[in-house]
């Protein structure tokens, strides 16, 4: 009895109820005319496509930084690095390899002057960032006009300069895959040794990239560097008198949640399809704060595990919710239900941040 005691309080209550609600929606999905299997695939395909942004908030809650609100600075390093590979006419493979070096190298930077804000503000880290991701994304939206990209994929149409609200990558990123006699174009790593379990395609790419990055991550954390932030994050006044620079190891994991928040994006874009720019980088922000906070992280601690879990069951709930309430009332309201159960599922994870 005790163990089990313990075990749910591990696991959390929340999480075992969040949990416990998208098995529900799954058990009754069949009744209201949604296809199961539809429904798990584009569950583990989202999990896939935003698993890696919601990696990138460890670093910062691991320092003390907070979560990371300013994740869109990252995000817009790596739109950089996609949209400059495809200006040069990279495709397949190197064209995403190319997209991610770009990218990180951007962010590095970005990064540095991100992480040298924070260090002058520090204890309003999650105030000002939320400012200084709508900051950037502001000024951006006048840099993607002026800046001197000349691809017709990348330029708005009637001008001839200017860059589009959505670049397609299919013609550089995705390849055509044959499924039950059907035809899609999907992404090139989405595509890498996918197969089929009772009808669900497993995107085993992305599956793959994601442990990659969660070994490389947990790796990290594992060395002197990485211990040393954590010892900031979890006792200033400890690691100050054992002689860590604490700027400059907030500084390091600032950088670091760049780099792989831009990464994140270039794996979301080869799955979704279109570069997305101008404001579309804010919509990234809550929902990978709230999902890594579901899967238990708190504002200073944070894990491999809970970027898994808060993943799942954030975009879960997320995909479910509207798909089976659309059964079952035979009526189209899933952009309403989307908005309420996103911005609901982010205050109720908002609420359990200390949990």
């Amino acid at each position: 009895m005790y163990e089990k005691q313990n075990l749910i309080k591990k696991f959390g209550l929340p999480r075992i109820i969040i949990a416990v609600f998208l098995i529900a929606l799954f058990i009754i999905a069949p009744f209201v005319g949604v296809g199961v299997r539809q429904s798990f695939e584009d569950v583990i395909s989202r999990f896939g496509m935003f698993s890696i942004l919601v990696l990138s908030m460890v670093p910062m809650i691991q320092s003390g930084c907070g979560l990371n609100f300013g994740i869109p600075v990252g995000i817009i390093g790596g739109i950089l690095g996609a949209i400059t590979s495809i200006e040069f006419g990279f495709s397949g493979l190197l064209g995403i390899l190319i997209a991610v070096l770009f990218g990180v190298v951007v962010s590095i930077l970005f990064g540095l002057l991100y992480g040298f804000l924070l260090n002058r503000i520090k204890g309003d880290e999650m105030l000002i960032a939320t400012y200084v991701g709508y900051s950037f994304v502001a000024f951006m939206s006048i840099m993607w006009i002026v800046l001197p990209y000349k691809n017709p994929v990348s330029v708005m149409s009637y001008g001839g300069s200017g860059l589009r609200q959505q670049i397609p990558v299919a013609d550089y990123w995705m390849v055509n895959s044959t499924i039950d006699g059907t035809t899609r174009s999907v992404g090139i790593i989405s595509n890498f040794l996918s197969f089929e379990i009772a009808g669900v395609t497993i995107p085993t790419g992305m599956i793959l990239f994601f442990a990659l990055m969660a070994i490389i991550v947990w790796g990290f954390f594992k060395t002197k560097t990485g211990t040393s932030i954590t010892a900031v994050g979890s006792n200033p006044e400890y690691a100050k008198a054992s002689g860590i620079n604490i700027n400059k190891m907030r500084v390091i994991s600032v950088i670091m949640s760049t780099a792989i928040a831009a990464i994140g994006i270039i794996i979301y874009q080869q799955s979704y399809g279109y570069i997305q720019l101008y404001t579309a980088p804010l919509a990234f922000t809550f929902q990978s704060v709230a999902a890594i906070l579901i899967g238990g992280a708190s504002l200073n601690k944070a894990s491999i595990v809970n970027v898994i879990v808060g993943t799942i069951l954030f975009q879960g709930i997320l995909t479910m919710t509207p798909t089976v309430i659309n059964g079952a009332l035979n009526i189209d309201i899933s952009e309403v239900l989307r908005i309420i159960v996103t911005n609901g599922m982010i205050i109720y994870a908002l609420t359990r941040r200390n949990e």
